[in-house]
This record gives structure tokens, sequence and C-alpha cells, in this order.
């Protein structure tokens, strides 16, 4: 007999009770043995749990094309062995008794082996400023509006409202030239470095340019895509492009030229022209991270690197830093001949953002919300960063503070052979830290990564900072010349 779907609701005027997916293949013992140990492994393996009212036996019988003395029979059998209950009133119900014994809890981790105390760590803002009243009009308003094909599979380059809301809002604030049909909005920026890395692979690519210092989750999702990181040297000037001369193979750059992370420094006007030089002889690819473009601070935001070229540069944007990051809504601005490759490779199988989400970051954007946000939030993060700033002057001189023009964190530049000894202090205080050897390319050349830190002072909410702030003071090494 085959596994059967069995539910009260096929019989007229019968007790309400539960859908039950049964196997009764038969066995040993015929009809009514099969359904007994059906029951009884449903009741064993937790499927039907306590106290859970089991439809009549006329009821389960006309689900099952079985007699009613069978199912009868079954619950009697049930009940004398003490799975089933079956009182006057009550039903056949799975008995309290029958249930099976969950594993012994585990502990609780202690509060602070959860999670520190203060987390200066890169990779988030303060999630505490996302304008919820705002958001929750904008929504309102989406989806008081949206059309009712907005909520089917739709286009998977994403909802039109918001590619158009895009186009044009990056041609005025980042300097980005395009149009509605090159934009593929994405899940994340992670989500688009890997189609923008398997599009590529399609086309014959085989190794990508990288910063040599950038976060290794890049580099683990530019391999997975089968392409071969080359790291490019990092200094004051931004990442050494030159460097791609005469790398053959090396047919795209992933570069972060408005605010390279994590050092902080923006490609240079020369180093710009020169990349966008190579890309138009080589026919290469410039894939440019502006993940924090939004957010500068001493003077007018470096406009993004794809208005020089739009026919070479492959823009990646994405609201994780100036809205929050559990939107999961992120963008690609394509080149012409780019986009029909990635929308190849997003039709086999990627995700999508939610049609509601990418309608009310639309209306966000179109009704000047977001304007006013990022406005308020470079105010707040830029008083963060004065704090910190003003705080090392004074406790801790000696250590120099770099990368600070844009973004939400600052290289601490620490005195050599510091670094282990700082993140351990930290580490004792509940202070959770990030140095800047882990994000240095494991194949780059040339010196190792100077002692120094990462310190993210966007992150912890407001009520939270000053705390964070003196936690790290406490642990930056002393000047050489205090030293004992």
């Amino acid at each position: 007999m085959p596994e059967k779907r069995a539910t009260s609701r096929a019989v007229p005027g019968a007790v309400p009770g539960v859908d039950l997916h049964l196997d009764l293949r038969t066995g040993q013992g015929g009809r009514r043995a099969a359904l007994v140990r059906a029951l009884r492994e449903a009741v064993r393996s937790g499927r039907l749990a306590p106290g859970t009212r089991l439809p009549s036996s006329r009821a389960l019988a006309a689900d099952l094309g079985l007699a009613r003395n069978t199912v009868a029979d079954a619950y009697g059998e049930l009940v004398a062995e003490g799975w089933l209950t079956a009182l006057q009133g009550s039903g056949t119900r799975v008995a309290r008794r029958a249930a099976p014994r969950p594993p012994a809890p585990r502990p609780a981790p202690a509060p602070d082996a959860a999670r520190p105390a203060h987390d200066l760590r890169p990779g988030s803002g303060d999630v505490s400023t996302f304008p919820r009243a705002a958001w929750l009009s904008a929504a309102r308003r989406a989806l008081a509006a949206a059309p009712h094909e907005a909520f089917g599979y739709g286009d998977g380059r994403g909802r039109p409202e918001l590619r158009e809301a895009l186009a044009d809002y990056l041609a005025r604030a980042r300097g980005v030239r395009t149009d509605p049909g090159r934009i593929v909005v994405c899940a994340g920026f992670i989500q688009g470095l890997a189609l923008l890395g398997r599009a590529l692979r399609r086309r014959g690519v085989r190794e990508l340019g990288m910063e040599s210092y950038g976060l290794w989750y890049h580099r683990d999702t530019v391999e997975r895509s089968g392409l071969r990181s080359v790291p490019l040297t990092v200094d004051e000037l931004g990442a050494d492009v030159g460097q791609l001369e005469g790398r053959g193979a090396v047919k795209g750059v992933l570069l972060t030229p408005a605010h390279q992370f994590p050092t902080g420094a923006p490609l240079h006007p020369a180093r710009r022209a020169a990349v966008v030089d190579w890309a138009a002889r080589t026919g290469g690819v410039i894939l440019e991270d502006d993940y924090d473009g939004e957010l500068r601070y001493d003077r007018q935001p470096v406009g993004a690197l794809q208005g020089l070229a739009p026919d070479h540069v492959a823009y990646c944007g994405t609201v994780s830093k100036s809205l929050a990051p559990g939107l999961r809504l992120a963008w690609l601005v394509l080149p012409e001949e780019l986009v029909a490759d990635v929308r190849a490779v997003k039709a086999t199988g990627e995700w999508t953002s939610g049609a509601l989400d990418q309608l009310t970051l639309a209306e966000f954007i179109t009704g000047g919300g977001y304007d006013r946000h990022v406005r308020s939030v470079r105010l707040h993060y830029r008083r963060r960063r004065d704090q910190l700033v003003a705080a090392l002057a004074e406790h801790a001189p000696h250590i120099r503070v770099t990368g600070i023009a844009a973004g939400l964190h600052a290289v601490l530049e620490l005195p050599p052979g510091t670094e282990e000894a700082t993140l351990r202090a930290a580490d004792r205080q509940g202070l959770a830290l990030e140095g800047l050897a882990p994000f240095r390319h494991p194949a780059a050349s040339g010196p190792a990564a100077p002692d120094g830190l990462i310190v993210n002072y966007g992150s912890p909410p407001a009520h939270a900072f000053s705390g964070a702030l003196d936690a790290l003071l406490r642990v930056l090494p002393p000047a050489p010349s205090d030293t004992p």
C-alpha cells in the first residue's frame, strides 16, 4: 500500500484533526498492523506532538480507504500500549508521556564569552541609525502603488522602478553614466562579485588583478568563480595599476578607487587615468567596488571611476554601509557587452532581492528620503571620526591615524612588533579588534604588513561608543620612549 495523506476534512461532520503523512506499506500483519506501525513511528519521531488530537476513526478510515473497525482497532492497540489516550469528550490524542525525550540542554555560554563588550571590527555601520519610520512610510507608498505583476518572478535584473531610480541617483550623486537596462540588482555585493566573476570566466578571463590589501572573502569569491587573483601593491596613492602592464592573462581588475579598503587611500588621479587607458587598450574590465562612496567628510566625494569609462567599468554599489546590510540590496552598473553574460549567469538559480524591498528603496530614493538619510548619517559618522581622532591626539599622540577622509573606519599605525600584543590586550578587555596583517593578500610580494589596527568607529550604537573608545585607548601600546 503506498504512502497516504490523511485528513479528517473529507468527512462531513467529523471532528477536525491533523494532516497525517503515513507510510502504510503492508509488511507483516496486514493493514491494521501497518497503521499501528505508522502511527507509532509518527509519535516516536516527534512528528505527532504530545497532546495532538487525531482524526476520528471514521474520518481516518475514509481518508485512507480502510474499514472503520481497522482504524478503531489500531487506535485501541496504541491506547493500550500508552502511545495514545482516549477520553470521553476529548477524542483520541497523543499521550503526553509518549513524547520523545529531548536531548539534555547545552549550558549557555557566559555573557562575556558570547559576544565582546565592545566591537570595533570593520564590516557594518551603526545599524541603530536605520530610518525605520521613513522606511515604513516608503514601504506603504510602494506597496499601495505596486502593480500586481511586481509580485511575480519578474525580470532577473531587478524591478524597473528601482533600476530607473538608481540610474538617476547614481548620475547625480556619484557621476555614474548609465541607463536602467544596464543595471542589475543583487542580493549584496558578494553576489554581485560572484556574478561578475562567473561572467568574466565565461568570456575567457582567467586572472583578475586585486589590491594587495582587502577582504579575504572577496578573494575567495573571485577564486570560487574560477579566476586566479593577482595582487597589486597598495601604497599611499592606492593600487599600483602599473603592475597590470605586461600581464597578458590579467583581463580584469577589482579596485576600491574612492576609498581603498582597508588602507583608506583614494586612487590617485594619474592612476585612475592609467587604469582606464589599460582597459581601453587591452579590452580589460575594471570592477569598481564603491562600497562607501557617499560617506566622505572633508571634501566633495571622489566621483565614480565608471564615469570616465562606462564601456570598461562594472560599477558595484550597495546600501550596506549607508542603510543596513540586512536589506541585501546592491547593484551592478555594467558595460553593455557584459549585460547578457551577467543575466545568463544570474538565471542559473541565483537568489534575488525581494520585490517589496526593491520597490521601497525606489520610493525612498525618488521621494528624497535616501538623500536625507545619507546626509544625516554622514554627519553622525563624521562626529564619531572626529571624536576618535581627538581622543588619540590627547591620549596616544604617538599613534598615527590614516584613511579617515571617508568611510566608517580608520587605520591606526602601531609601533613595530606590537600588533599581536595589542590584540591580546584588547581581547582581555572584551574589545573586538582587527589587525592589519590578515587583510594582506597571501601572494603579495614585498615587506610584510606593518603593524596596525583597523578601527571601525561607525559600528557601535551611540550609547556604547564612548565605552568602546575608552577600551581602545587602554589597550594601545605606549610610545617607545615611555617603555621602561
